[in-house]
């Protein structure tokens, strides 16, 4: 069975501090949440808005609110994208 390095363990326990502290914390209190990963509760509501928004667009028959709504639909749907890069946040 292959010894581990408590370096490699402390330097793993620092970069997931620096990248999620919300889901660290939550781990060392025992009590895990989701990884930021797969918190898209804004996510979802910007996606539901932004659909309501092309439906009355096309109720209405209202071009800019058509145009609008598809816009959004597209910023929704990128941000629910599991590989996005985490560069901007």
């Amino acid at each position: 069975m292959p010894r581990y390095d408590a370096g490699s363990l402390a330097d793993l326990e620092a970069r997931l501090e620096r990248d999620d502290p919300r889901f660290a914390r939550s781990l060392a209190t025992g009590r895990p949440i989701r990884p930021r990963e797969y918190r898209r509760a804004g996510t979802w509501a910007a996606l539901a808005v932004s659909t309501v928004v092309l439906l009355v667009g096309v109720v209405v028959a209202h071009g800019l609110l058509i145009a609008a709504g598809l816009v959004f639909m597209g910023v929704a749907a990128q941000l629910l994208d599991p590989t996005r890069s985490r560069t901007g946040r």
